[in-house]
């Protein structure tokens, strides 16, 4: 099964469940995929892979709306987002440990010969594959240039 169809299926039993949060992410991350296979000239159906990256997309989002709403001083709506971003957390794979990112920027160094900040983007390119969906990618860049400049 699809993880767009485990989505619409889930959609179904949150509103049976009468689960109003889960309703309601549910419902915005499957309008997220509807727009993303209109955009452009004519339809597509996304791959799996698209599937996934519409809903790291959307997790970003509430995660950056949770850390703007603390700064503003309004924790109601930073838990709210926390709450949407804990159920697109359930679609997402495994995120990887700060252990685990450390060691895959070791092992793209180690590969690519970098030892200075010039050497990022060769970095960068071995890295992004093996953490695509798995991690932030403003935490991995930031590992980096932390490996590359210390």
């Amino acid at each position: 099964m699809t993880s767009k169809q485990t989505l619409r299926d889930d959609l179904t039993a949150a509103l049976r469940a009468r689960d109003q949060v889960r309703t309601g992410t549910l419902r915005m991350t499957i309008a997220a995929i509807t727009n993303a296979e209109v955009a452009g000239k004519e339809h597509k159906d996304l791959t799996e892979a698209d599937v996934q990256q519409v809903i790291t997309k959307e997790a970003k989002k509430r995660r950056e709306a949770a850390e703007a709403y603390d700064a503003a001083g309004r924790d109601e709506l930073a838990a709210a987002e926390r709450a949407e971003l804990a159920v697109l957390e359930e679609y997402l794979p495994k995120q990887l440990t700060d252990d685990e990112l450390q060691t895959i920027v070791r092992d793209a160094i180690a590969q690519t010969g970098a030892d200075s900040m010039a050497g990022m983007g060769q970095v960068m390119k071995v890295v992004q594959p093996q953490t695509a969906g798995r991690a932030d990618g403003g935490k991995v860049a930031a590992l980096v240039k932390q490996a590359l400049s210390g």
